[in-house]
């Protein structure tokens, strides 16, 4: 019993590892076959349904004949894409599945729902049996089911099946456009920090003009004299008392030589000229004595 279970899981699962993909030219391939559903196999190529199925590896497509799909043929392009992908689930069932399947209803998931538009269950399917009939309806509550299961068009086990419904299902609130998923966030480089101003130059501080003394206020110009308190009065006395103040050293200075004027130049040169003439005045006697006596000495002799 065991090595049975185990032999059909080891079956079912290189099956499943073996079959082919979905592929866009599968699903169009499956189509060429029936000529009756040509529209529904022109309308998915129009919309470029069949290159997202393709990214999917277990499909089955509700197909529509082309007098049924007639219906939904003048619905605007964004609410038939989206009518198209509610016929797509993603899941495999074919005739012998739903031939096994109980009188129950079930919730089969559509390409719709993976949009992220799908609101009040619009983006799934529900699937009835009921009376050895399949029949399926929007997902959403209170939906008809008033689409039957008729055949299976195409079948390849766990990866692509195309069955037949009777009519196209159309359910509320597919008139949403569906948009492309929005682009990675950009990580923006750090914005640098501002660099310091630069410091003024030495040669520019020394250079700037110094305030002149004249215009700088002194704090007790500018301050109000304080009110006397009552302690001031005994101070005052003392403070009326002239201090005295250190006597402070001047070095002396040599004071310049006055000019000398007209008048005293005229009396040093009088000066000197009287000096001059006495000089010449004694020369003159002295050599009368020495003349005299000179001849005295002679007559002596």
């Amino acid at each position: 019993m065991n090595l049975n279970a185990s032999f059909s899981l080891l079956s079912l699962t290189l099956l499943l590892v073996l079959s082919p993909l979905v592929t866009a030219d599968n699903i169009t391939h499956a189509f060429e076959k029936y000529s009756n559903f040509s529209t529904m196999s022109d309308l998915f190529t129009q919309t470029k349904l069949t290159t997202l199925i393709s990214t999917y590896q277990t499909i089955t497509i509700l197909a529509v004949n082309n007098s049924a799909i007639n219906s939904i043929t003048n619905k605007s392009a964004i609410e038939l894409k989206n009518i198209l992908m509610t016929h797509v689930i993603l899941d495999y069932y074919d005739e012998l599945k739903f031939k096994d399947m109980k009188e129950k209803s079930m919730m089969l998931t559509t390409l719709y729902q993976t949009t992220g538009l799908g609101e009040e269950m619009n983006g799934f399917l529900n699937c009835t049996k009921s009376k050895g009939r399949v029949c399926f309806g929007s997902g959403v509550k209170d939906s008809p089911l008033n689409a039957e299961y008729v055949t299976t068009l195409y079948h390849n086990p766990f990866n692509l099946s195309i069955i037949h419904i009777s009519m196209p299902i159309v359910a509320p609130g597919l008139s949403l456009a569906v948009l492309p998923p929005p682009p990675p966030p950009v990580h923006l480089a750090p914005t640098p920090a501002p660099s310091p101003a630069p410091s003024p130059s030495p040669m520019v501080a020394t250079m700037a003009p110094s305030p002149s003394p004249m215009n700088v206020a002194t704090p007790t110009a500018l301050a109000p004299a304080p009110a006397p308190g009552p302690g001031d009065e005994d101070n005052a006395s003392d403070s009326n008392v002239p201090k005295a103040t250190p006597e402070i050293e001047t070095p002396e200075v040599d004071s310049p030589a006055p000019t000398p004027s007209a008048d005293n130049e005229k009396i040093e040169a009088a000066d000197k000229a009287g000096k001059t003439s006495s000089a010449c005045k004694a020369c003159f006697s002295f050599e009368v004595v020495l003349l005299l006596v000179f001849f005295v000495s002679f007559a002596w002799f």
